[in-house]
């Protein structure tokens, strides 16, 4: 059952092969390595291994290069240039920090030369403490004061005769305007009117049946042309035109006295209404 469960349990049971395996790498990469002596020898650019320099017992030819020492002088020679890389660099960084103070500089004396940092803050003015100060005592009121102060118009008498002036002048100009319009004489609405008046029947004079019409005088009654038209079986109407005041005279009313007129009228129709 123990054995089971390490089955499915992901455990590196073979770490020390690996372990073995990158030790003789490093080894052959490296040389070996004593117990005593387990530090890491760091190689200086200005050392005979950085510059290339075939140490004793070492070629220098060009066949040097092959095998580990030449992965390691390769090695050395990237670590040159990074050197070199990294001291380009610190140049830039200085130039850069000598350009940003000058900049600093520039700004800090414009700004002193500006009218906003010139003005300066209002001088405040020191105010000492109020002193509280007790009002006067009141004196008794004489007799003879009273007197003087019921005197004493509040309201003022140039406020009322100011009253009164404006008041009389607004009289005076609505009564000329009422005047003015009174004079002016004023638009009266008039009516032209064609009358139809029929009599009973052949027989009647159609001149004494105009005499009767026009003998109807009215205020605002005026009475114009006339003639007779034909109706049938010999009988004629009388169409009279007359102009009236609508103020004054009405339809009604005119009908109203020529039907008064029995023995000749029979019937009295408006036959045309135009407002002048």
């Amino acid at each position: 059952m123990a054995t089971n469960f390490l089955v499915h349990e992901k455990i590196w049971f073979d770490k020390f092969k690996y372990d073995d395996a990158e030790r003789k790498f490093y080894e052959q990469m490296n040389g070996p390595v004593t117990a005593g002596s387990r530090q890491l020898k760091v190689m200086l650019p200005n050392s005979p291994e950085a510059l290339g320099q075939a140490t004793p017992g070492t070629s220098s030819g060009p066949g040097a290069s092959s095998g580990p020492g030449g992965d390691h002088s390769e090695l050395v020679v990237r670590i040159a240039s990074l050197e070199v890389e990294n001291q380009n660099l610190r140049g830039v960084v200085q130039d850069l920090q000598q350009a940003i103070s000058k900049l600093e500089a520039r700004l800090s004396t414009l700004e002193k030369n500006s009218p906003a940092h010139r003005a300066t803050a209002p001088q405040t003015q020191h105010v000492s403490p109020m002193r509280q100060v007790e009002p006067p005592a009141k004196k008794a009121a004489t007799p003879a004061e009273d007197d003087e102060d019921n005197d004493i118009d509040l309201f003022g008498s140039d406020e009322e005769e100011e009253d009164k002036e404006a008041a009389r002048l607004r009289e005076e100009r609505l009564r000329q305007y009422a005047e003015k319009k009174a004079k002016k004489p004023s638009l009266v609405a008039k009516s032209s009117i064609l009358l139809d008046v029929k009599p009973w029947d052949d027989e009647t004079d159609m001149a004494q049946l105009e005499a009767c019409v026009r003998s109807v005088q009215l205020d605002g009654l005026v009475w114009g042309g006339s003639k007779l038209v034909p109706v049938g079986y010999g009988i004629r109407k009388l169409q009279i035109q007359c102009v009236v005041e609508d103020d004054k005279v009405g339809t009604d009313l005119l009908e109203e006295e020529i039907t008064k007129f029995e023995e000749h009228v029979q019937s009295v129709d408006i036959a045309a209404f135009n407002k002048i």
